[in-house]
């Protein structure tokens, strides 16, 4: 597919005029599905009061991408370096995502408060799990010549890991960051549902108990906006790191 930006915006566009036309056509209420041109107006006219919002949802997921990193690097290393660790942590990984969110989050708020500690927590829970099992993957899928070779001249595992084991993993661990900031808002929104004074979700649930729907809908234009700024951003870093991917 040569122009693949083209076609997406294309088909973004054609779901948008068949949305907009539907439920003119239907004369369908606002407050149960507004048209698409009355929530960009609503997201870009009510901006001051969905900014500062969105400020404080996107340093919950900022700070729970930078935590999320923290824990799942190393942890990647050490399950590959001791596999008894991976044998031994691999159920709590998997009940991590296993859990639902929503039992999740009112017992994050009980222990850490109704201010922003549960929410950043909440967004590194599930942004930690793809980052961890795509570089651990991308570890494993090291040729065994390459690290035969590396052990024949001498390398130990700091210098294999530095040299060998790190760029070869590197296009496994952005294809887990890229799912992880996908999915980051998600976290931080939940969080905010349960209990929180600020921030998007916050704002979601007032605008959904007024049946003000097309603020509910700005609310998620704004954060499918967010989602896919740091996705791109994630790509770009992507290019500029792992260049030799998009060299082929």
């Amino acid at each position: 597919m040569k122009y693949p930006a083209v076609y997406s915006t294309a088909a973004v566009l054609l779901f948008l005029f068949l949305w907009e036309a539907a439920c003119r056509y239907y004369q369908v209420q606002d407050f149960i599905l507004p048209v698409p041109s009355r929530i960009l107006t609503v997201a870009i006219t009510r901006a001051a009061l969905l900014a500062p919002h969105a400020g404080v949802t996107a340093l919950e997921v900022i700070i729970g991408i930078l935590i999320s990193l923290a824990v799942a690097v190393p942890l990647a290393v050490i399950m590959f370096a001791h596999p008894s660790v991976e044998k031994a942590l691999a159920p709590f990984l998997v009940a991590s995502q296993a859990v639902p969110v929503f039992a999740i989050a009112p017992l994050l708020v009980v222990w850490l408060g109704y201010g922003m500690a549960s929410k950043v927590l909440m967004a590194a829970i599930i942004i930690f799990f793809p980052i961890t099992v795509n570089l651990l993957q991308g570890f494993k899928n090291c040729d065994p010549e390459y690290r035969v070779l590396f052990q024949l001249m001498g390398a130990d595992f700091r210098q294999s890991l530095r040299l060998l084991l790190w760029p070869w993993a590197l296009p496994h661990f952005f294809a887990g960051l890229k799912v992880g900031v996908a999915v980051a808002t998600i976290g931080a929104v939940i969080g905010e549902w349960v209990g929180a004074q600020q921030g998007l979700g916050y704002l979601m649930i007032q605008f959904n108990a007024r049946l003000q729907t097309d603020l509910v809908f700005a609310a998620i234009l704004w954060l499918s906006a967010m989602g896919m700024t740091l996705w791109f951003i994630v790509g770009w870093l992507e290019k500029k790191i792992v260049r030799w991917k998009f060299e082929r």
